[in-house]
């Protein structure tokens, strides 16, 4: 492969007319979301098929990280038809609800099926003690990973207490398995409550159906809570359709296929 070397009195204006730009289109795209999560309309970033836009695109990337070390950022993040994991060192949350669905899945292909039960899991509020999340992808036959970390480092063993540093409002996870590790404390939630009784922030969670199971609060809304020692989520979508305060994020693109962050 054939190298190039390019001198700073080339590239110093260009990288100045990148960050400029990519600071603008950050701010434009931080407002639109907000927005648009008000009218409480799902929508987000779609990662997956566009994760290729990671590399050449980090200049962009660092505008959003610098957006979310100032304020608050509306997210959604998914990857098409398979899934990917998010941990964290601990989790508190408050409004809690959970039902089982089948949501659409997207395959290769661009078909789409609704064979696979998930369990959808939603938060009021919730702060969290880091994130990380991992998304396998393969290019040209190599295998990589994007990373996506912010506030404390999570370790592979999770602590015996945490202290949180992430605030999320409406965050929903759509997984095929979530767990936690040690103890775990659910106050106020009503097992095997009808899934479409169930609400989180004052509405239902999406692809309940009436009887499905549920689970919900006994002290109306935002009277049940969580704490969680250690998340651990297979998921194929996270979304924080309020705000997500994340400070010092990172996202970075490795070889091979990482499981931790």
């Amino acid at each position: 492969m054939t190298r190039h070397s390019f001198g700073p009195h080339r590239i110093g204006p260009s990288l100045a007319r990148m960050r400029t730009g990519g600071t603008r289109a950050a701010a434009d795209w931080n407002a639109r979301m907000l927005a648009e999560a008000a009218d409480g309309t799902r929508r987000g970033t779609r990662w997956g098929r566009g994760a290729l836009a990671f590399v050449p695109s980090a200049l962009a990337v660092a505008a959003l990280g610098t957006a979310l070390a100032q304020g608050a950022l509306a997210a959604n993040f998914s990857v098409t038809g398979q899934p990917f994991t998010l941990t964290s060192n601990g989790v508190e949350g408050s409004g809690f609800g959970a039902i089982v669905n089948t949501p659409p899945v997207g395959r290769p292909d661009g078909t789409t099926t609704t064979h696979t039960a998930m369990a959808r899991v939603g938060f009021a509020s919730a702060g969290l003690a880091g994130l990380c999340g991992i998304v396998h992808q393969s290019i040209a036959g190599v295998p990589y990973s994007l990373l996506l970390t912010g506030g404390q480092k999570v370790t592979a063993t999770p602590p015996a207490t945490f202290t949180t540093d992430i605030d999320a409002s409406n965050l929903y996870i759509q997984a095929t398995e979530l767990q936690a590790y040690g103890p775990t404390t659910l106050q106020n939630a009503v097992l095997g409550q009808s899934a479409d009784q169930v609400t989180v922030a004052g509405k239902p969670l999406t692809g309940a159906l009436p009887g499905g199971f549920g689970l919900g609060s006994a002290g109306g809304e935002g009277g049940s809570s969580i704490t969680l020692h250690g998340l651990d989520a297979t998921a194929y979508d996270a979304e924080m359709a309020g705000a997500l305060v994340l400070p010092d994020l990172r996202i970075r693109v490795v070889a091979g296929t990482a499981t931790t962050c």
